[in-house]
């Protein structure tokens, strides 16, 4: 039962992606992936973002950390809202429903059939990408990307997402992180 406005296939590279996953999905694994993806839930990262905003803010003096921190808190927000109004609009069937037939591997049913298209996990780490990497010390860039990529692959081998679902989320996430600062950015006092 559709409920968007237009339906978004696979692409090739989404199903040969995805079919991937499926071979080597293992129960162990599955429920090693189900745990670690909740790093990146909407709610989670919320709650977690608003505590190091009001610590930021509380215990803080830095400038550069309550800016990032007011960034990061403002970006995750929006982030939490794009998801869900992106679902309203695009009828995507996830992997988990159209590919994975008979015995599931210990392969989970996530969310709604339709709501493949965006990640809101990737979106979300794309969204707070741009404030800790400029938190980081440069030598430890690579090793947050990483972090950040890992945790996003993480919804592709669990089968809730397309490739492009987790690519399109990184891309919209970091998108706002990048609208954010700029709004920020324009609003200090010349």
């Amino acid at each position: 039962m559709a409920r968007g406005v237009f339906d978004l296939p696979p692409t090739g590279w989404d199903v040969a992606a995805a079919k991937a996953a499926v071979r080597i999905a293992r129960p162990e694994e599955e429920r090693s992936l189900r745990v670690v993806t909740w790093l990146a839930d909407e709610k989670l990262m919320l709650t977690a973002i608003a505590a190091f905003w009001l610590a930021a803010r509380a215990l803080s003096q830095s400038k550069t950390l309550k800016t990032e921190a007011d960034r990061m808190l403002l970006s995750v927000g929006i982030a939490g809202l794009l998801p869900h109004l992106f679902k309203r609009l695009v009828n995507r069937k996830r992997p988990d429903r159209t590919l994975v037939h008979g015995p599931r591997r210990g392969i989970p049913r996530s969310g709604n059939a339709l709501d493949s298209f965006p990640s809101g996990h990737a979106l979300h780490l794309g969204a707070i990408a741009g404030p800790l990497l400029r938190l980081t010390p440069p030598k430890g860039r690579p090793a947050v990307l990483a972090g950040l990529g890992a945790l996003a692959a993480t919804r592709l081998l669990l089968l809730a997402h397309y490739l492009s679902d987790v690519v399109a989320g990184l891309v919209i996430g970091a998108g706002v992180g990048a609208a954010v600062t700029a709004l920020r950015n324009d609003s200090k006092p010349r």
